[in-house]
């Protein structure tokens, strides 16, 4: 198990991520997701909220050059006890999905990673589901194999989290050029300090040249209600 900093200092590069967990005093679940950019495009963003879900927004949107893949809503709210996060439009997929009596796995299975070649974006997906008192959640990435000829989809479910505890997947090893998939499962992370604690460890050891936007939402497993902080380098 890593420590936060630990899983991603002297990272520049890791990307977009998901982190899933509990706090560590079993009450709460988080939600973590943040993104990253090298270009002026994918740069241009802030997260606003909507309602209860949260969308990504040109900052300049006279610098907004080709919105296909940087704007998406990254976190929506399927209901009291459902939260799907991902880096892109694959949460309307799984919502969509959900809504018709499908899964999480089932609507992935239709989607394949990002068409940015050479980068061939990963895609990750994650699933907070609350049951009364407990939690429980699930983990995805699609990513490229054979220069874009196929799609490795990998799922991992964590169906007791232990307190204190949470997992982080992100698209990118590092920088490069084309840009490296994440290798290997979920890394497990340990979730210490209170709420905005976390959340400013986590804004502080993204590389501050790259970072662009962070969201950490804590919901209560009792009671659904939920408590957010977001941090935008563009305000």
């Amino acid at each position: 198990m890593k420590t936060l900093t630990g899983a991603l200092a002297g990272n520049s590069y890791p990307g977009r991520g998901i982190l899933l967990g509990l706090s560590a005093c079993g009450e709460w679940a988080y939600i973590a997701y943040f993104i990253m950019g090298r270009s002026v495009n994918s740069r241009n963003r802030i997260f606003v909220c909507d309602g209860d879900d949260v969308r990504t927004k040109a900052y300049d949107e006279s610098k907004l050059s080709d919105p296909s893949l940087i704007i998406y809503a990254p976190l929506r709210v399927f209901d009291k006890q459902t939260t799907v996060v991902t880096n892109g439009d694959q949460t309307d997929t799984i919502c969509d999905a959900l809504a018709l009596g499908g899964s999480f796995e089932s609507a992935l299975r239709t989607r394949r990673f990002e068409p940015d070649g050479p980068n061939f974006t990963p895609r990750i997906s994650g699933l907070l589901r609350l049951r009364g008192e407990q939690a429980a959640y699930a983990l995805s990435i699609l990513k490229s194999s054979d220069g874009g000829q196929s799609c490795e989809r990998f799922f991992y479910e964590y169906a007791q989290p232990t307190p204190g505890q949470g997992h982080l997947i992100h698209t990118y090893q590092g920088d490069g050029n084309p840009l490296p998939s994440f290798v290997g499962e979920p890394v497990r992370v340990a979730l210490e300090g209170d709420f905005q604690h976390l959340a400013n460890q986590l804004w502080q050891v993204l590389d501050e040249d790259n970072k662009v936007s962070l969201l950490v939402r804590r919901v209560q497993l009792k009671t659904g209600r939920y408590e957010q902080i977001i941090f935008n380098k563009n305000q």
